[in-house]
Formats: C-alpha cells, sequence, structure tokens
C-alpha cells in the first residue's frame, strides 16, 4: 500500500503554505482558505510533549481547524518517540488529513528539547520519531501520511547522508528548506541543492515526494523553481504575509487589503482571544499596511489597538478619507 495517502489525489506539483509560529494559527488559516487557498494547508508547529500532557486545552486550540482548510496537516514537534506515538493517535482521531514532524526548526528552546533542527544530529532518533508517529496513526485505526520538513544540514550541508536516512523512513513527504541551520536566513536559499534532493530520491528509487522551501516571491517563482528542479512541489512561508491572495494570484485594492484586515482580526479575537495575546496581530498590521498613501500613519495607529473594535474604528476612519 502506498505510503502517499491523499497526497496521491492531489494535482502536481503542489503549492503549499507552510507552517509558521504564531502566523498560520486558525484565524489566519481561514482568511486564506477563503481567498486564496493553496493545495495544503499546515497548522502552526505544536509540541507532542504538551498535547499529552493534563494542561494541553490551549494547544488542542492551536490545532482547530475548519472543513473549508482541507487538506489539511498538523505539524508536531518532539524528541521523545512516546509522546510522538500518543500525540500522533490524537491526531489521527482529530480528523487531520497528514501529519507533519519539525526536523528544522533552528529556535534555541526547541532545541534545547533535542527537537527540530537538533533532529538532525541524532539520526537514529529522527527514524524512531517517524515510525512512532505512524504506530500511533495505526493505533487509531488510520492511515493519514507522515510526512518532514527539514534543512540541507546543521552546521553544513549534509544532504547526501541525512537524506537518504529520512528516505528509508518511508515519510510520504520530505519539504527541505534549501539551507543549513546554522545559515538561519542569512544566505539566499541553494535551490540548485533541491534539484539533487530529487535526484537522490530518483536513485534511491523512492515514492517520497520532494517539496522545496526557502525564498519564494509568489506562484510564478514557485512554477520556475519547479520546472528548474523537478520536485514535485513548493512551500511558500513568508511571501502570504498580508497577501491572503497569494495561492490566487489576485492583486487586491488597498480597500480590499484593509477590509480583510478588519475580518482576519475579528476572527483572530473571536478563535483565540482567551488562549493568545491580541500582540500577535501586530505582525500582520505591519504586513497589511504598507505600499500605500497613509500607510505609515495607519499603521502606527494600529499598532497602539488593544482589541478588535480599534482595530475595525481606525480602518473605517482610515477608508473615509479616501
Amino acid at each position: 500500500m502506498s505510503s502517499l495517502g491523499f497526497w496521491n489525489k492531489v494535482k502536481k506539483p503542489v503549492f503549499v503554505l507552510a507552517p509558521m509560529a504564531d502566523v498560520t494559527d486558525s484565524a489566519f488559516r481561514r482568511v486564506i482558505a477563503k481567498y486564496g487557498k493553496p493545495d495544503v494547508l499546515w497548522t502552526e508547529f505544536v509540541s507532542a510533549d504538551g498535547l499529552c500532557s493534563k494542561g494541553r486545552k490551549v494547544l488542542l486550540k492551536s490545532l482547530g481547524y475548519s472543513e473549508a482548510e482541507r487538506p489539511i496537516v498538523a505539524q508536531l514537534f518532539t524528541s521523545n518517540p512516546e509522546k510522538m506515538k500518543e500525540a500522533a493517535r490524537l491526531v489521527a482521531t482529530l480528523g487531520f488529513d497528514g501529519l507533519d514532524i519539525n526536523m528544522g526548526c533552528p529556535d534555541r528552546s526547541i532545541e534545547k528539547q533535542k527537537s527540530g533542527a537538533a533532529m538532525m544530529k541524532d539520526h537514529k532518533l529522527a527514524l524512531s520519531i517517524i515510525q512512532a508517529a505512524k504506530a500511533g496513526i495505526k493505533e487509531a485505526g488510520s492511515n493519514i501520511p507522515v510526512s518532514v520538513k527539514t534543512r540541507l544540514g546543521y552546521n553544513k550541508d549534509e544532504l547526501e547522508s541525512w537524506l537518504p536516512i529520512l528516505l528509508s523512513g518511508k515519510p510520504a513527504v520530505i519539504t527541505i528548506h534549501a539551507r543549513t541551520r546554522k545559515e538561519m536566513s542569512k544566505v539566499s536559499a541553494r535551490w540548485e541543492r533541491i534539484k539533487r534532493a530529487v535526484e537522490i530520491r530518483d536513485n534511491l528509487k523512492s515514492e517520497t515526494l520532494i517539496f522545496g522551501n526557502g525564498d519564494v516571491s509568489d506562484l510564478a517563482d514557485a512554477r520556475l523553481k519547479v520546472k528548474q528542479t523537478g520536485c514535485d512541489g513548493v512551500m511558500l512561508g513568508r511571501a502570504v504575509f498580508g497577501n491572503p491572495w497569494l495561492f490566487s494570484e489576485q492583486a487586491p485594492s488597498v480597500k480590499q487589503k484593509l477590509e480583510v484586515l478588519s475580518e482576519h482580526t475579528r476572527l483572530f479575537e473571536k478563535l483565540l482571544g482567551k488562549t493568545k495575546s491580541f500582540a500577535v496581530m501586530k505582525k500582520h498590521f505591519k504586513a497589511y499596511v504598507s505600499g500605500f498613501d497613509g500607510a505609515k500613519e495607519l499603521r502606527a495607529e494600529l499598532m497602539s489597538a488593544m482589541n478588535k473594535k480599534e482595530v475595525v474604528e481606525m480602518i473605517k476612519g482610515y477608508l473615509s478619507k479616501q
């Protein structure tokens, strides 16, 4: 039986939204699903250990999704196979279409737990985490596919040794951020290494899909990178900031952008107001409100807002003067 699951039914090449902490939460995903839905959506990354604890109520909010977001993949991180197994069982029970394992996040607090990018230092543990995820899903009576998001290596490019190890675990998809952990985002993504990843996959006769990630500006750029590398799909992240229309390739007016910002803010307060600080929205204010007359002044005003009501009134005030 193929391990690709729903990925078999998704038209190639696949263009997906990257999981980003405090960005791709349930409010923003609903906005994106409405105005520019990608082929597949990812949740923010969530701690598998946390999902197995008594205080998991807040984390379950992070995993909340609407049917309009399907297909949707839950992303987890942990260095504990037993916790991954238990959390994977929960993810399958919650009805997600897939489970992704974060093996690339460079956040120091995540790495201290031997998770995220630290997984690249312990190949045996990385494989056991993949197998644990599959075991938990099976225990739930499900067969949703397991995928992995990672980087070229930790301190140096180790694609030639790291990728075959991951492929031996038979994940449905491996998304490769085309930089090392050490490089963070300080250098340009090396897409020629995505091409090499495809060659390695083909040489090993693996059916795992290879997605590339890093410095992709829009869908036209994503299509070009698919053509240049032969990868099966592209994951877009930062380009979606302030632009829920990214995947529909529409060019919204200033009025449309501000009206959707109001909608986004209302959704945030409705869905996440009790579990997340309103300050999370401020990075979105910066992204939506730029590149037009009066943007700087409106942006400064919005940064002082404390709730959705204030945001909506500020935007109405700006639009009434146009």
